[in-house]
């Protein structure tokens, strides 16, 4: 197969690379790009470490061409953060102590977002079923459903 010219659109940052069409969208994050908040894990879709936005619509990262990626918007967990701060999903996560070892809380956070920005005023049921893609091996949820619900509130105001 012979490498195709791409343009990316992540995190506000727009980037012209060369890759192999087979490559996946979590390979040129990590490697090429540097971006290793987006997590590596079960390369099957099946965990949602690998969690990024694609024109604002969760995605896992690890299953998605990369060449299909361009000219859309990636969104990354590193994306979230503004030079005014930390993005109010990830200040609720720290506050309510929903992050354990971490390793998932990059694509949770990501796709909780992408649940919030769809549904502004989820319910505690709407929030465990906009994170069944997402797998967390360190804690109950509880936190988790707190930190999303609180997020949510803020981000509506």
């Amino acid at each position: 197969m012979s490498e195709q010219m791409i343009t990316l659109q992540v995190n506000g940052h727009r980037y012209t690379l060369t890759t192999e069409p087979y490559r996946t969208l979590l390979s040129v994050l990590r490697e090429d790009l540097g971006l290793t908040g987006t997590k590596e894990n079960c390369l099957e879709a099946e965990c949602g470490v690998c969690t990024v936005l694609v024109d604002g619509t969760a995605v896992n990262s690890c299953i998605y061409p990369a060449v299909r990626a361009a000219g859309k918007q990636v969104m990354t967990v590193e994306g979230l953060t503004t030079p005014d701060g930390l993005h109010p999903m990830q200040r609720a996560f720290i506050q309510y102590d929903a992050v354990q070892c971490g390793y998932c809380i990059p694509g949770m956070i990501i796709s909780a977002v992408a649940l919030v920005n769809e549904n502004p005023a989820p319910t505690d049921n709407e929030i465990v079923q906009g994170l069944v893609g997402n797998l967390c091996r360190c804690t109950g949820y509880t936190k988790i459903v707190e930190a999303v619900r609180a997020a949510a509130i803020e981000m509506r105001a």
